[in-house]
């Protein structure tokens, strides 16, 4: 049943009253979008983590409704930040594997239509903060995108105090300011994160904003603050370094909406909350450290570990509190999601590939859709990996498991699972379904086509 509100507008000929579903605006809301990186499907509290500390997330759960079927677009940094950002495929919006973290490297093609360039049109003011990883040219960065204001790092990561990126050479340092390198030598980059949320929030608190908040933790290098990494030390590593990065996060997360409430806009402002991917497996992150829990893959995998994550959303009277949704729902549904929400249109003529979750979220309704497709990098015999969902069956073609949890070996070419059965993905059961296998194998290359047309309108 929807919830009703009353809304009294006063017109100097009267007083007009208008009935209101929830999870509608009475006025523009404000919408921050979290955006973490690397972040294992279960590592937080509220997922079923045991030796975490995440009270700030937790709360935020609480007072929202949380997600335990949602997927990332991809298992790797750059497609699932295109996809969140544009509501379609990483493949139709034209960035289907990493950004390069060069500068003058390319990443989302400039007519694709942004979060930030929707809400922007509606008259919102709108910041990046934290990591971009969608392009380092000057017509691919935030401040061409849609964003009013930018601050942070344009590549795949950095080191927190420096701000180089070490990771191939040469070192470069990676610290822009709407788009002019900027130097803050040995400051925290989460702390500087918070301090630009803050200040961000409080210049345009009477003004409808949209925030989108890449933070960049926990991906390596784990960098937790010593406060926490005191209190971890009874857990092995790297699972102890790991974990004290996780709290230090949820700590800076829970500093921004404790401004939000502070500055009493609490409850005109959504929080959507989501990590990337999976964890990383990487030797940079000491072999592993974050949890897929009961799921089987990581980071760069497209077995359930890789590519399903913790996802949030929270508005105080709005949103249902303390409610958990299992329908299968995927990081392109937030863009028509929270423009239902605020009352404003997603980017006309344009092909969206992600559905409004508003009657899930508020009514517990069934999910808009029950099939979704993969496509990322190399699997099993150096072949490309893909996958596709179609109610709980589920197809990885050439299969990658990044956490070790099982050989694969030539028979898994076509690796299938009912997820009902078998959510671990532990046992293939593809010779025993290949009319499945065929079915789901046909649909995924009509999506290839479908995916691979000119990118634009819906009239492409």
């Amino acid at each position: 049943m929807r919830f009703l509100k009353v809304l009294l507008n006063v017109f100097a000929i009267g007083l007009l009253v208008v009935d209101s579903p929830a999870c509608q605006a009475v006025e523009k809301p404000n919408v921050i979008l979290i955006y973490t990186d690397d972040q294992g499907s279960i590592d937080l509290n509220c997922y079923g983590a045991k030796d975490l500390i995440t009270p700030h997330l937790d709360k935020l759960a609480k007072s929202g409704t949380r997600f335990t079927q949602f997927y990332s677009a991809a298992p790797v940094c750059s497609p699932s930040r295109a996809a969140v950002i544009t509501g379609r495929y990483p493949q139709r919006a034209g960035l289907a594997g990493n950004a390069s973290s060069k500068p003058g490297g390319s990443g989302l093609p400039t007519d694709e239509i942004t979060m930030a360039e929707m809400f922007k049109s509606a008259g919102y003011k709108t910041a990046h903060i934290g990591k971009w990883h969608l392009g380092y040219t000057p017509d691919q960065m935030p401040n061409a995108q849609g964003f009013d204001y930018s601050f942070g790092h344009m590549g795949g990561c950095i080191d927190n105090y420096s701000h180089f990126f070490y990771w191939n050479g040469p070192n470069r340092h990676d610290l822009f300011q709407n788009g002019k390198e900027i130097w803050r030598d040995g400051e925290f980059f989460p702390d500087l994160m918070v301090t630009e949320a803050k200040q961000f929030m409080e210049k345009n608190k009477k003004d409808p904003f949209f925030m989108y908040w890449a933070i960049n933790v926990p991906h390596y290098p784990l960098q937790g603050t010593d406060k926490w990494r005191k209190k971890y030390e009874h857990l092995d590593s790297p699972r102890d370094i790991y974990a004290a990065f996780v709290s230090t996060m949820d700590e800076m997360i829970g500093a921004v909406i404790d401004c939000v409430n502070d500055l009493g806009i609490r409850d005109n402002t959504i929080i959507v909350f989501q990590s990337d991917h999976g964890h990383s497996h990487e030797e940079r992150t000491f072999g592993g450290g974050g949890s897929s829990g009961p799921y089987r893959g990581a980071k760069f995998s497209l077995f359930e570990g890789g590519i399903r994550v913790p996802a949030i959303i929270s508005w105080p009277g709005e949103v249902p509190a303390d409610q958990v949704r299992s329908q299968f729902a995927t990081a392109v549904d937030w863009l028509p999601t929270v423009a239902s929400m605020a009352g404003i249109d997603t980017p006309a003529e344009r092909v969206l590939d992600g559905h409004d979750l508003t009657d899930v979220i508020c009514d517990d309704a069934d999910a808009p859709a029950n099939t979704f497709h993969w496509q990322s990098g190399r699997g099993l015999g150096g072949k490309p990996q893909w996958a596709v969902r179609h109610e709980n069956w589920k197809l990885i073609g050439n299969p990658k498991d990044t956490s070790n949890k099982a050989p694969i070996t030539s028979k898994d070419v076509m690796f299938l699972v009912d997820l009902s059965e078998d959510v671990a993905e532990m046992t293939n059961v593809a010779a025993e379904n290949p009319e499945i296998v065929a079915q789901l194998r046909k649909m995924h290359e009509a999506w290839l086509i479908d995916v691979s047309k000119p990118r634009g309108t819906v009239n492409d």
